[in-house]
């Protein structure tokens, strides 16, 4: 062993045992002040506490312990090189669990001092926490093996003093906060005392308290329960804290719950890492019970905000869903897709689109017969079965105007083969029209107009729009529906020629169109 090495395991040895000298006062005080309020509740028959007094007392001795054994085993050995920091933040943690377990169970107890009957139990009580309270800035300030003795002294400063005197005139007094939100709180630590002190103190505050002693069975609880919070200890044997909340944060069901880190680890380290992995807040142990309140109420305001936000976004997604359902009712979704990017004016030119027109025949006599109600509900049977059918054959529904039905094929998408759809389209509607009329007992017909041929569709109207379609191939179209007849489809020449061989057609002979002259015809059916 070289000199450096005997002279670092030395100072190693003096750092503990001077560690050990500034803490067995305090301690022993501290375990004093236990003992005496242990035997001061018996003495009074104080059932109802001695089950807390009991733990506060177990924890008293077990850090006296922890104190009086610094300088057993491997620990009085030098750590080598950068682990003094590793058994700083591990020697720390080791001290102040049962110095939180005594602070917890304490405050609990002095909050219901006021039914306590001697006041020299309610002034122990002040002295056991004070002392628990003055332990732990000492425990804080001592086990500090990484940095300079020189560095952690304090010099008065006045300046400061004044400037701490005004900030806390502004402040004013500290609030007993109550807790202003309640919810479901998971509680994850692996000391049954820490799990026990939250619990109860949370439990008190009117919150839904599940408690788990690991990080394994913490992600259990949250795969099988909805949580409003996560209370989570950093270290934990299993998997620790951090660990825990990297996971919870990649979940999407998992990530909007709020975490509160609360763990004997004050540092800023540690902090900092938790902040960034997606804690809410980070709280060191022992907990200030005003403090860890306070946060609690803000995590779950602000969870109930996020929730509320969520289900605003839920309901816009839905009626948007409802709002686009019913767009496509009047306008084809590529449309829909061109509006919602801002194009104000939609207006284009295709070429080769098959219009078709179609009219009952006989509707006005025979709605003159019935009911408007019976009318409507047959207009809607027969549309609907109209549009499912356009739908399956991938033709564009234009408008209806009364009882005529005006349906394309080839746009808003090219379609080679839209001669064949719209004829497929005129076959289908004369076919359903006779179920409709078989459901109904009614007895009407349809006359049918079909023509190809290059168009203009666009949308027109501010108020109340439609998507329309103009041009000579459209008034053609129109005047075929006009010269058919009833249950015929007639079809253009150019439609006609397209379609040899597919489907029978029957020449009509000519029709005289104005502006077109002479239009030699036809009657399509199925061959």
């Amino acid at each position: 062993m070289s000199i450096i090495d005997t002279d670092s395991a030395r100072a190693w040895r003096i750092q503990l045992a001077h560690l050990r000298q500034e803490l067995q006062s305090p301690v022993n005080a501290l375990l004093g002040y236990a003992e005496i309020l242990h035997e001061e509740a018996s003495r009074n028959g104080r059932l109802d506490i001695l089950p807390d007094m009991n733990r506060i007392l177990g924890a008293a001795r077990d850090l006296a312990g922890k104190v009086d054994r610094l300088m057993d085993g491997d620990r009085a050995k030098s750590p080598p090189g950068s682990a003094a920091t590793t058994q700083e933040q591990d020697l720390r943690h080791e001290l102040r669990t049962p110095l939180n377990a005594i602070k917890g169970y304490g405050e609990m107890l002095r909050e219901d001092a006021a039914s306590f009957s001697s006041d020299s139990l309610r002034a122990d009580f002040d002295r056991l926490l004070a002392a628990a309270t003055d332990l732990l800035l000492r425990l804080d300030r001592i086990v500090r093996f990484s940095v300079d003795v020189e560095e952690t002294s304090l010099a008065p400063d006045q300046t400061g003093a004044v400037m701490v005197s005004d900030l806390m005139r502004s402040l004013g007094p500290v609030r007993q906060y109550a807790a202003t939100e309640t919810g479901s709180i998971l509680v994850v630590d692996d000391i049954e005392a820490n799990r026990d002190l939250l619990s109860r103190r949370l439990t008190r505050d009117g919150h839904r308290v599940s408690s788990v002693a690991g990080g394994q069975q913490a992600l259990q609880a949250l795969a099988n329960d909805e949580f409003d919070l996560v209370l989570l200890d950093l270290m934990m044997p299993d998997i620790n804290g951090l660990d825990v909340l990297v996971r919870m944060k990649a979940d999407e069901r998992l990530r909007r719950i709020p975490v509160i880190m609360i763990t004997a680890l004050a540092e800023t380290e540690s902090a900092v890492r938790c902040i960034e992995a997606g804690a809410e807040d980070y709280l060191p142990k022992p907990f200030d019970p005003i403090l860890l309140r306070a946060r609690i109420n803000a995590c779950l305001h602000k969870k109930r905000w996020r929730d509320r936000e969520q289900k605003y976004l839920r309901r816009i997604e839905e009626e948007t869903a409802k709002f686009e359902r019913l767009l496509l009712t009047i306008l084809p979704r590529q449309v829909i897709g061109r509006l919602n990017h801002g194009e104000a004016m939609i207006a284009d030119r295709f070429e080769g689109v098959s219009v078709l027109f179609a009219d009952l025949v006989g509707f006005t006599e025979h709605s003159s017969r019935v009911t408007p109600a019976a009318m409507v509900e047959y207009l809607n049977r027969l549309f609907s079965e109209f549009d499912a059918l356009a739908r399956e054959l991938g033709v564009e529904k234009i408008k209806t105007i009364g009882d005529a039905y005006m349906a394309v094929a080839g746009l808003p998408d090219p379609n080679p083969d839209a001669i064949a759809a719209i004829a497929k389209m005129a076959l289908g509607m004369i076919d359903r029209l006779g179920r409709v009329n078989s459901h109904f007992g009614w007895p009407l017909q349809i006359r049918i107009g079909i023509h190809s041929g290059p168009v203009v569709a666009g949308i027109i109207g501010a108020h109340r729009f439609i998507y329309d379609v103009w041009g000579d191939t459209v008034n053609v179209a129109s005047r075929l529906e006009a010269y058919s007849l009833p249950n015929r489809i007639h079809v253009s020449r150019d439609i006609a020629r397209h379609l040899v061989g597919r489907f029978a057609l029957e020449p009509r002979g000519s029709i005289d169109v104005k502006g077109k002259g002479k239009l030699e015809t036809f009657f399509l059916s199925r061959i």
